[in-house]
């Protein structure tokens, strides 16, 4: 193996001549592979893809990230089975030292960084290289910067967001990789603009660089901080906060970083047809802000997808298939028994809910009118079973609520279960275990959602609300079904809930359950057109594609 020059650093692989142009990817999390637990979510399972797919297609580009020393959480559970975060310092032997250390000023106090380095071939995705401020130069305090992605201190949320943007546009000048193109996955990174204003000395120079992508569909979700905090930690790498202003046009006290990266960038983007609507419509009061294109979210095929389904599938070979299904969901009963106690069966109809808990996903929508939950659960004409999984934020107690309702609740019924742990493994096994991929946010808030791409590269069907990529991909009742949407502008929270809520349960029960228990053919049908509809329009090569012709 050649070793690497860290100071002259270049892809180890000849990239493709269509993507010659070199990118450094910023973002805050990457879901590469289980044992690398430096993720929360949607985002970190992105970019995860993004790179694997940026591999695959032989693309320049490298990732910039971060080495959360305690990763997000490990979901565990307390004595009575409620949910318990629990933080312990992960340490990884497939990491290489790069020898590279430099400082950020945090506080104007200089911080140490080091970087750590994924080789390509340990995974299969595009090189990653990974910040620490975890060393004995710094004081506790500085070190801690990097142990819990998404700190719930503001401080320190502020300081990890200047190690990934100062601290990533630092480390490509330290290795020497001067990318043409510069790109924030979400805003985390904006405070790198401060230092290429620096390298590259005006706003009109840093713009032919850089392009942003904004994940959030509603303006409350964009980062925002005052401007005397900032300044005072040195965010803003020694420009004044009237220049900054003038520079980002945002006056006042509040300093906005998304509206702050849409001015610095060249191109700007929303990850599914209809959050890029969304954002233009959101975005299009304020001057001095690029059109906001669309570039719909995917998943890699190559990690993600049941090869043998595929195979069966494409070989037409119905009891082959059928049979693969089944023994899908009989290995990730397993774990489910494990866990909860509860033995599931292969052959009754299984409907999952697991992704990122937020209240706006509405985890418990199913639960909301009791009497019908139970008629559900105990029906035996047409018998189901329920799993629950995901991480809460370890600070939003209003999840963490629902989720520890959701464990009381289950211990009320043989066929219901709730799984802790919701990380890459589980995820693919309940996509497995899965015959219904339960997804009903709120309509309008999914900007783009990605679990039900991955739930129909693996044998499952799509049950959801109409938003976000789904959009794109529905055809109700030939390749997944759809919650009927109403006209969600007009309505109050309540009122939305409760029309979710009543064509949820009229589909399960007068379409979903009939044609599993009385039309496997339909049913096989339905599964294979939503395989075969996912394995282009929302694999990650086509995405990784999408930004190279689009954004770069």
């Amino acid at each position: 193996m050649q070793s690497i020059d860290f100071r002259n650093y270049k892809i180890p692989y000849s990239p493709a001549p269509e993507y010659s142009k070199s990118v450094a990817y910023f973002s805050m999390e990457f879901a590469i592979h289980q044992p690398l637990k430096i993720y929360s979510g949607g985002l970190g399972f992105l970019s995860g893809s993004h790179l694997r797919s940026a591999y695959e297609l032989k693309q320049n580009l490298i990732g910039i990230g971060i080495l959360w020393k305690y990763g997000y959480y490990d979901q565990s559970r307390h004595h009575d089975q409620t949910l318990k975060a629990d933080w312990y310092e992960k340490t990884y032997s497939f990491l290489e030292d790069t020898g590279i250390k430099f400082t950020v000023p945090v506080h104007n106090q200089p911080v140490w960084v080091k970087a750590w380095y994924l080789p390509p071939t340990t995974f299969k995705s595009a090189p990653l290289f990974l910040l620490s401020t975890d060393l004995p130069e710094n004081d506790y305090l500085s070190q801690t910067i990097t142990h819990k992605l998404y700190d719930s201190d503001t401080a320190a949320k502020i300081a990890q967001m200047m190690i990934l943007g100062l601290g990533g546009a630092k480390l490509l000048d330290e290795l020497n990789f001067n990318p043409d193109v510069y790109h924030l996955n979400e805003a985390h990174g904006l405070s790198s603009v401060f230092h290429l204003l620096k390298k590259f000395g005006s706003k009109e120079e840093v713009k032919k660089r850089l392009v942003f992508t904004t994940h959030t569909p509603e303006e409350a979700g964009n980062e925002k901080h005052d401007y005397f905090l900032l300044d005072k930690m040195s965010f803003f790498y020694g420009h004044p906060i009237q220049e900054v202003q003038k520079l980002t046009g945002i006056d006042g006290t509040v300093f906005n970083h998304s509206l702050a990266a849409l001015r610095f960038a060249r191109e700007a983007n929303g990850v599914s047809q209809l959050h890029g609507e969304v954002s233009r419509r959101m975005w299009g009061g304020y001057a001095d802000v690029p059109e906001i294109k669309a570039i719909t979210n995917a998943q890699n095929w190559n990690y993600w997808a049941d090869k043998q389904l595929y195979r069966f599938m494409e070989e037409g070979d119905n009891d082959g298939f059928d049979d693969r299904k089944r023994y899908l969901k009989k290995r990730a009963f397993e774990i489910v028994a494990d866990q909860t106690g509860k033995l599931f069966d292969p052959d009754v109809l299984t409907i999952v809910w697991a992704r990122r808990f937020a209240a706006y996903k509405r985890p418990d929508l199913i639960t909301h009118d009791m009497k019908r939950f139970e008629d559900l659960v105990a029906n035996t004409q047409h018998p189901i079973q329920i799993i629950w999984a995901g991480k809460p934020y370890p600070m939003d107690y209003g999840a963490i609520s629902v989720f520890n309702s959701l464990v009381h609740l289950s211990k009320r019924f043989k066929n219901v279960a709730v799984c802790v742990d919701y990380e890459l493994a589980l995820s693919k096994r309940l996509k497995q275990a899965s015959d219904i991929w339960l997804n009903n946010p709120r309509v309008p808030r999914e900007a783009s959602g990605t679990s039900g791409m991955t739930a129909s590269m693996n044998g499952s069907i799509n049950f959801s609300t109409y938003d976000g990529w789904i959009c794109e991909f529905a055809r109700h009742g030939e390749n997944c079904f759809i919650i009927p949407q109403a006209d969600y502008h007009n309505l109050s929270i309540q009122d939305q809930d409760k029309w979710d809520l009543d064509h949820l349960y009229e589909i399960l029960q007068e379409e979903i359950l009939p044609l599993y228990y009385s039309n496997k053919r339909k049913w096989r049908d339905i599964i294979q057109d939503g395989m075969h509809d996912v394995r282009h329009e929302f694999e990650s090569n086509r995405m990784a594609k999408e930004y190279y012709q689009l954004m770069y």
